[in-house]
């Protein structure tokens, strides 16, 4: 119990004091978890969008490899993305590797599957006429989709909260791909596991609290958004 007190003491002393160090490992978190969700929403919505209202061979099976992909494992994302931007891979020649567009990559890849499969499920649930209706008002078939994401926007934030949680605590492929590089490519959750290996437990608890309490910020803001949307 005297960690966890010392960790929480931490915790408020490094945000009192905005230390450097902590509020630059802080707002990189942010930056490359939110740039690497709002890659995932933009692909992930297109995409499960278009398997719920297309009928074509095949279609459980994909349904099938988007809710396997919901579940997987982030080294193994690490893994491929790293042997892809890999000096003598197919994309070395971008020099991306141990930096944070390695990492946005590798976070938007784990975020999409979830966002994806959220996505599909939400369209695939709207009521099978409205999108007649729609269409017999003359809406086109752009119009008729964008009227269905509308419809689905409680689901759809539902979707963003879970692709950013899925990320913001990831830690296996953004040090495979990140290298946890001071000043440059430590996030929260590799700084942590640095401190707690260094033996450091206060730190790591202090690091530990405050990527809770970002991720509750994040998720509250979102949450104000869904709740305010829902119908009375």
């Amino acid at each position: 119990m005297e960690l966890f007190a010392q960790g929480i003491i931490k915790a408020f002393e490094l945000l009192i004091t905005f230390d450097a160090e902590v509020l630059g490992i802080t707002w990189l978190s942010l930056k490359i978890s939110g740039t690497a969700t709002l890659m995932s929403l933009f692909i992930g919505v297109s995409i499960g969008t278009t398997v719920a209202l297309n009928d074509f061979i095949g279609k459980r099976v994909v349904i099938s490899i988007i809710n396997t992909g919901m579940g997987l494992p982030p080294v193994v994302v690490g893994l491929f993305v790293t042997m892809m931007i890999w000096r003598s891979g197919p994309f070395g020649f971008l020099e991306i590797l141990y930096t944070p567009y390695a990492m946005i990559i590798a976070q938007a890849i784990i975020a999409t599957p979830i966002v994806m499969g959220i996505s599909l499920a939400a369209i695939q649930n709207l009521p099978p006429n409205l999108r007649l209706q729609v269409l017999s008002l003359g809406a086109s078939r752009l119009q008729m989709v964008w009227v269905l994401v509308k419809e689905s926007r409680l689901p759809l934030l539902a979707a963003v909260m879970a692709g950013f949680g899925g990320v913001i605590s990831e830690v296996g492929a953004s040090i495979m791909v990140g290298g946890n590089i001071k000043g440059y490519s430590r996030v929260l959750t590799t700084a942590t596991v640095m401190e707690t290996g260094k033996g450091n437990f206060d730190i790591a608890i202090a690091l530990s609290i405050i990527l809770l309490l970002l991720a509750f910020l994040i998720n509250f803001m979102l949450t104000q958004i869904q709740q305010r949307q829902r119908p009375r």
